[in-house]
């Protein structure tokens, strides 16, 4: 599931706890205030993020094997044609206002996503495959399958299980400010704008087991929310952050001086999570946007060899499709666009462009009317307004207006919701391992405020991911979503932009780890503090 959209926190086991110290605070960042912390209406990094810490899941992902393991459910037995799975839950287990969690309150977070009252559409498109739970006693329940699909177990094990007399009531607004799970942290405050704190769960049934003697060792999480890229970096020289992730220009250029690699430590490492990307994303039901050739010329004109040199020291890949370039599922056939306004700009004219007038900006007849290839990008981050600058005037040479507009992040998602964009700057987050992207190109994830903001549609696209969705094989997978990755990218609904090539971070010395990262995440949860 993209990270933006879903994103979960992965578990894993730690074979030993030799040196690990409990206690002591932990401050990381967020860029933004979540539009929402409620679990079933959120659809961004910023409130998984911290969802992750407060809530339990059913069964978790080992960190080195991404092997599912026992977690709130303490045995899952699953049927011979692996359609059906009976989940037992731990005895004991309670949400963090006391009350116990049981088969009713796991049934009641997965009945949910399909209860139009909440906000959960962009969801859906992993829980469609799996019938409605069924409780068979309070720490029993099963789950059956309507058809398989490659991430059935992995939904069902990732699932944030929510308390339902808390949740229950869809219209309780006060639920977007706080947060009641089972998890090892307790939600304490939020101070909008500033921060949010956790404080660690006593009382949690995890730490009573032997795996977990080394996991969440902090007994406060601090999360403080800084919009800059400059101010959070000051922040943590001056002790006000303790971990933060970094950029290759703050890698590289922003981190000389003593204090690092004594007090302050930069890590740069590499592992096989699935990396996120970001991208511009045209509103296809723009008109100015319909044709394909537009977009693939407007691709044309961004420099992003010159930006990844210039802005991020080459420590990026250029993303040439929907489909990370480092995963088994990209087709070699797919490049990236690259930079030619030469090339743009006879695109351009053989779709029907020009200035007539000699404005300087291109224009054609459209439905009667003329139209300039004049929009707005809309950016929500001003740390990347360098980028659109640079794109900005290369596209002003070939007579394509673009006008920069940022805007503050709950705005921004309302107009994504609302699709009120000529076109957007983003980021899509880490994924599954397993390749699965209906949330983000199916036509049925077009509607009801789903992630397919962009409204991009393709009949064979549609029938493609259907079948990868329950394609078993993986090799047979792979051929098919190689195609999807193939048409996708020739359709050109988004200018991909650049994915890490590196896991970049820092944190100060006080903090302790027993590796720089774990072979699928970087696995904070497993550091401590002297």
């Amino acid at each position: 599931m993209k990270a933006l959209f879903f994103s979960l926190v992965l578990f894993g086991f730690l074979s030993s706890a030799n040196a690990v110290k409990i206690g002591g605070n932990f401050t990381q960042m967020l860029d933004s205030d979540p539009a929402t912390l409620h679990p079933v209406n959120s659809s961004e990094v910023v409130s998984s993020t911290v969802q992750g810490y407060v809530f339990d899941t059913l069964l978790v992902n080992d960190p080195d094997t991404y092997e599912l393991k026992p977690a709130l459910a303490e045995k899952i037995e699953g049927s011979k044609d692996e359609m059906e799975y009976t989940l037992t839950l731990r005895e004991g287990a309670k949400f963090h206002d006391g009350s116990p969690v049981t088969a009713e309150d796991v049934k009641f977070s997965f009945d949910v996503i399909w209860n139009d009252k909440f906000s959960a559409a962009s969801k859906r498109p992993y829980y469609e495959n799996i019938g409605t739970p069924e409780v068979v006693d309070a720490r029993h329940l099963k789950f059956k399958f309507k058809k398989k699909y490659i991430l059935n177990l992995q939904t069902i094990a990732t699932t944030l299980i929510l308390p339902k007399h808390v949740y229950e009531d869809a219209g309780n607004k006060k639920l977007n400010k706080t947060l009641v799970g089972s998890g090892p942290y307790v939600f304490e405050s939020y101070d909008k704008g500033s921060k949010i704190i956790l404080r660690r769960n006593k009382d949690w049934y995890g730490f009573k087991l032997p795996e977990n003697k080394a996991v969440w060792n902090f007994e406060t999480i601090v999360f403080k929310i800084v919009k800059e890229e400059n101010v959070y970096l000051e922040m943590f020289k001056k002790g006000d952050l303790d971990f933060i992730g970094m950029s290759p220009e703050q890698y590289m250029l922003k981190s000389k001086g003593p204090e690092w690699g004594t007090k302050l430590i930069k890590v740069k490492t590499e592992n096989k999570s699935p990396k996120g990307y970001g991208f511009f994303g045209w509103n296809l039901k723009n008109e100015l946007f319909s044709d394909k050739n537009v977009r693939i010329a407007l691709a044309h004109l961004l420099n992003r060899r010159l930006m990844n040199e210039k802005f991020r020291f080459n420590m990026s890949l250029l993303m040439p499709g929907p489909v990370y370039p480092m995963s088994d599922y990209h087709s070699p056939n797919v490049k990236p666009l690259e930079f030619d306004t030469k090339k743009a700009l006879d695109i351009l004219k053989k779709a029907g462009w020009s200035d007539t007038d000699k404005n300087g900006i291109l224009d054609k007849m459209i439905g009667g009317q003329k139209k300039e290839l004049s929009f707005t990008i809309m950016n929500p981050n001003e740390d990347f307004n360098k980028y659109l600058t640079i794109y900005k005037e290369d596209a002003k040479k070939v007579g394509v207006d673009i006008q920069i507009k940022n805007i503050e992040w709950n705005s921004f998602v309302k107009a994504l919701d609302e699709r009120k964009f000529d076109c957007v700057t983003l980021a899509w987050g880490n994924g599954e391992v397993e390749w699965e992207e209906k949330q983000l190109w199916h036509t049925e994830s077009i509607a009801n405020s789903g992630s397919n903001f962009v409204s991009y549609s393709n009949p064979e696209v549609d029938k493609l991911i259907d079948q990868a969705r329950v394609e078993l094989n993986r090799k047979k997978r792979i051929s098919i979503i190689r195609k999807i990755d193939e048409i996708i990218a020739g359709d050109a609904p988004y200018i991909f932009l650049f994915t890490s090539q590196y896991v970049l971070y820092a944190h100060n010395a006080k903090i302790k780890k027993p590796k720089d990262t774990f072979k699928y995440t970087v696995g904070t949860k497993y550091w401590w503090t002297e």
